[in-house]
């Protein structure tokens, strides 16, 4: 709704407006909020994933990578043993990145609703506009 500046509004006109375009801003920051969160609640969901997911990698990394260092203890120098630590130094590997990439993804500002701030603050400084008496 567009609202021209008439001389001519009464009281109540006006303050009607101003509930109707008050309710309007409070619904539509109220979408923008929900959209906003909603998205957010999905990178947690997506972070835990991936911590689960290198966390169940973690622990056969550990297993491989312990019973090659036991085998290669115990048979120094032959070489299956030393593919069983690429194995496991490989799967040790991928269980850390997938660690490190979840535990990215909760860091506390990722998960801040910035832009419904940024758009509130925006509404407060348009409202502050209208509310000053040298506004024309």
């Amino acid at each position: 709704m567009a609202y021209a500046a008439t001389p001519n509004r009464s009281i109540p006109d006006i303050l009607r407006d101003l509930v109707s375009q008050l309710t309007t801003l409070a619904r539509k920051e109220g979408q923008l909020a929900r959209a906003e969160v909603s998205e957010k609640m999905g990178q947690i969901a997506g972070g835990l994933t991936m911590i689960v997911g290198g966390a169940v990698l973690l622990i056969p990394a550990l297993v491989i990578l312990l019973g090659a260092a036991v085998t290669a203890l115990i048979n120094a120098g032959i070489q299956p043993h030393w593919a069983a630590l690429m194995v496991g130094g490989v799967t040790l590997l991928v269980g850390v990145i997938l660690l490190m990439a979840g535990i990215g993804r909760l860091k506390a500002d990722r998960l801040v609703p910035n832009r419904t701030i940024e758009q509130l603050q925006r509404d407060a400084s348009v409202a502050r506009q209208q509310v000053r008496p040298d506004h024309v």
